[in-house]
């Protein structure tokens, strides 16, 4: 009887050992990992902030993002694409320049010193950059990118890596 006991105890309590197990393994595997984040764009208040993977904020910035309201769906449409994407590549930008067609010709270092490009399925060029106009930066001001200051830019940079994940979340006024 006694013995009949003890089978079924080690019976019952087996689940719950293997589930202890599976996760102090889980969170062994977690902590190896250098750096695991993920990047939450919120085009209603115009901000960019960096998680970690167990949810704890650790940075934010202000943003500017796509001049017309509304999800990508055209190139050309001067909108920010919504959804899940990731970083495909992180490029030195310093001596790229671009025509904005506001009269001013092309402005070289308007990108600031990084390009952190997205993977955006159906279109090209939809990144992360810096800017020559940080006045811009809390406004809906860009052909479709998400522009940071400069200086917020090279934090971004510090914090990122390939392959990190970005969610671009839609205002109200986007909906």
């Amino acid at each position: 009887m006694k013995r009949k006991k003890s089978l079924l105890w080690a019976v019952l309590l087996m689940p719950y050992l293997g589930l202890l197990f599976i996760w102090q393994y889980y969170e062994r595997q977690i902590a190896r990992i250098d750096h695991s984040s993920f990047i939450l764009v919120s085009k209603e208040d115009l901000t960019l902030k960096v998680f970690s993977y167990k949810g704890e904020k650790i940075a934010e910035y202000a943003i500017a993002c796509g001049k017309n309201m509304g999800n990508k769906t055209i190139t050309g449409d001067m909108k920010t694409p919504e959804g899940v994407f990731h970083v495909s590549d992180i490029q030195n930008s310093s001596g790229w320049s671009h025509d904005f067609g506001d009269g001013k010709g092309k402005i070289t270092g308007a990108y600031g010193p990084y390009f952190i490009r997205l993977h955006t399925p159906g279109f090209s060029g939809i990144g992360i950059h810096g800017t020559h106009d940080s006045n811009s930066v809390g406004t809906r001001a860009t052909e479709g990118c998400i522009r940071l200051k400069n200086e917020d830019l090279k934090k971004l940079v510090k914090q990122v890596k390939i392959g990190e994940v970005v969610i671009i979340t839609p205002s109200k006024l986007d909906l």
